[in-house]
């Protein structure tokens, strides 16, 4: 890291208990009741508004939630059921493949381990973040657009890659508090700094924020 990009330890802080005021409230905005409903939400994400994801997903769920439902549902009618969202096609046969490997090898339960997840169809590091951070409590930190960007502009992380951007924000915070911080920076990523127009004014970290400051440009 170039340290004098970055932001440094009392900023860090401060960027954290601020978005906590802003953001009491954070939390993962997909619609679930289970381990599995979560995963299948979290793969249909991918390039999909998260409140069009629930609404395809209200109906899914009504009638297949389990591995098992969705291989009785079958691979055509499961493209049925998601067909208005992106990527439709694959994202159907991810989750299909995906049942049928839990409920052959993992007696239909989602497994806790984000490399065990990562071997299922579909699923990516930050999927198996996502469910393993909101299903099962374990402390994760998933690295999406929003939180890439605005780790980027503040200053937390500077790689070129989510996993790089990952592994400087998991040093940057303490395990504890991967999960929210998480949470935090996609609410501030969603509300206030947006891609094309970041709205800084309103902003509650504006005052050491790197990009704001102009000590780093646009990523």
């Amino acid at each position: 890291m170039n340290k004098n990009r970055m932001i440094n330890t009392s900023n860090s802080e401060f960027i954290y208990e601020s978005l906590q005021k802003e953001f009491p409230g954070a939390h993962c905005e997909l619609e679930f009741q289970t381990p599995f409903e979560l995963l299948i939400a979290t793969i249909l994400s991918a390039q999909c508004k998260d409140e069009r994801v629930n609404q395809v997903t209200a109906i899914l769920f009504s009638e297949a939630n389990t591995p098992e439902g969705i291989i009785a549902l079958g691979l055509k009618e499961l493209e049925n059921k998601i067909r208005s969202l992106g990527l439709y096609r694959n994202k159907a046969k991810s989750i299909f493949l995906a049942s049928q490997i839990l409920v052959k090898e993992y007696a239909g339960k989602v497994p806790e381990d984000v490399e065990l997840l990562r071997r299922l169809p579909g699923v990516g590091r930050k999927t198996a973040n996502v469910v393993v951070s909101n299903a099962f409590g374990i402390p994760a930190l998933a690295v999406d657009t929003h939180v890439f960007r605005v780790a980027h502009r503040l200053g937390l992380a500077e790689g070129n890659t989510p996993e790089k951007v990952e592994e400087q924000l998991m040093k940057v915070f303490p395990r504890e508090r991967w999960s929210s911080i998480h949470h935090l920076l996609i609410f501030l990523g969603r509300r206030i700094c947006a891609a094309r127009k970041p709205n800084c004014t309103e902003c509650p970290v504006a005052s050491v924020c790197k990009m704001f400051q102009g000590d780093i440009a646009e990523p």
